[in-house]
């Protein structure tokens, strides 16, 4: 009875760690199908052209996202250019569309962001070094091709002044080994309790590196936003200047 035990035990051991393997195996393969990964470390941020289309209307919005945490998003609404979040690694902010203000995100908003300061290109760079797991949950099918379907749980998140764990699902294709979605429950607002969905699609290369250059985001199982990628930067050149909050 004692060696069968312990042979249990050994088969839980050698299964626990082969599965494992299995996922760190995914982002591995991943990152080699995209680049590798030494030229996705030596990236220093990107800049992303595109278009929103939000019910027939396109909106033509700038994408910033650097090493380090700093990023910023615009939107050129009626000929104007709306910086309509930015973070300095910092301070959040972001003009208000109604008075045309700069103001400043909540604390906790802020700290949230801070959080995310080291995911830079994305959350699964060394993420057992910044406290993270992956879990493969199995092999699903979506939107009728058939992925492995990773749980990634990140430090948590301050909601509400409660803290709440950080989950997201992500879905990678088992041919290519890319992610062609994301889902994870939204945690705030009318929506609380849904799920927010991200679908990735049309990879191209740009200077040795894929990115997805068609996007969808919405409620899951709802009308979803479209978003069209024109031109993706590598390492662009930004006026640090670009992301403080301006006090006067």
């Amino acid at each position: 009875m004692k060696k069968s035990i312990q042979f249990l035990i050994i088969l839980l051991f050698f299964a626990l760690n082969s599965y494992s393997q299995s996922v760190d195996e995914i982002i591995e393969n991943y990152y080699e199908n995209t680049g590798g990964i030494d030229k996705w470390k030596e990236l220093k941020g990107v800049k992303m052209l595109a278009k929103l289309n939000q019910q027939g209307m396109e909106i033509p919005i700038e994408l910033i996202q650097m090493k380090g945490g700093k990023s910023m998003q615009i939107i050129n609404f009626q000929g104007q250019s709306i910086k309509a979040q930015v973070f300095d690694g910092e301070v959040s902010w972001g003009i208000n569309m109604m008075s045309q203000q700069p103001e400043k995100s909540d604390q906790e908003t802020t700290d949230n962001l801070k959080l995310e300061n080291n995911d830079f290109p994305d959350s699964f760079m060394d993420y057992k070094s910044k406290g993270y797991s992956a879990e493969l949950i199995g092999k699903e099918t979506f939107d009728g091709t058939e992925t492995f379907k990773i749980k990634l749980t990140k430090e948590p998140k301050t909601i509400d002044g409660k803290k709440e764990d950080d989950i997201t699902f992500y879905f990678f294709d088992t041919e290519n080994y890319v992610p062609i979605a994301i889902q994870t429950m939204i945690t705030q607002g009318p929506s609380k309790g849904m799920t927010m969905e991200i679908t990735m699609s049309d990879y191209q290369e740009v200077e040795g590196l894929y990115f997805p250059f068609s996007q969808t985001q919405g409620i899951k199982d709802q009308p979803s936003l479209p978003l069209i990628i024109d031109s993706i930067e590598l390492n662009p050149i930004i006026d640090e200047n670009e992301f403080k909050f301006p006090e006067n």
